[in-house]
């Protein structure tokens, strides 16, 4: 069994006992989240496919813990004109274990 849910703007296809990394949500840790935005559910033959959301789905998730990621660089620089720009970035995100598929 497994479906595709959508948060942070994102769509992620998930299982029971899956371990995503989403774009952080306002949760502590430890804490359950549950998200209805489902856009398909699929156990076995059986598919249920939204128009956007299947209506009456949702995921149960716990959210495991808050972090960033690793640093990227962002490096901007103009030729022959002694424009040098570097910065770095870290998005935060928020790892979630999936508990339970209802739908």
């Amino acid at each position: 069994m497994y479906a595709i849910i959508e948060t942070g703007g994102k769509q992620y296809k998930v299982s029971e006992g899956d371990f995503v990394f989403v774009e952080k949500l306002d949760v502590e840790a430890g804490s359950t989240v549950t998200i209805d935005k489902v856009l398909v559910v699929a156990n076995d033959d059986d598919i249920k496919v939204g128009a956007p959301y299947v209506e009456g789905a949702s995921v149960e998730a716990s959210a495991v813990k808050n972090g960033k990621e690793k640093k990227i660089i962002v490096y901007k620089y103009k030729a022959k004109k002694g424009y040098h720009k570097k910065q770095g970035h870290r998005q935060p995100y928020t790892k979630l274990e999936i508990k339970k598929i209802n739908g």
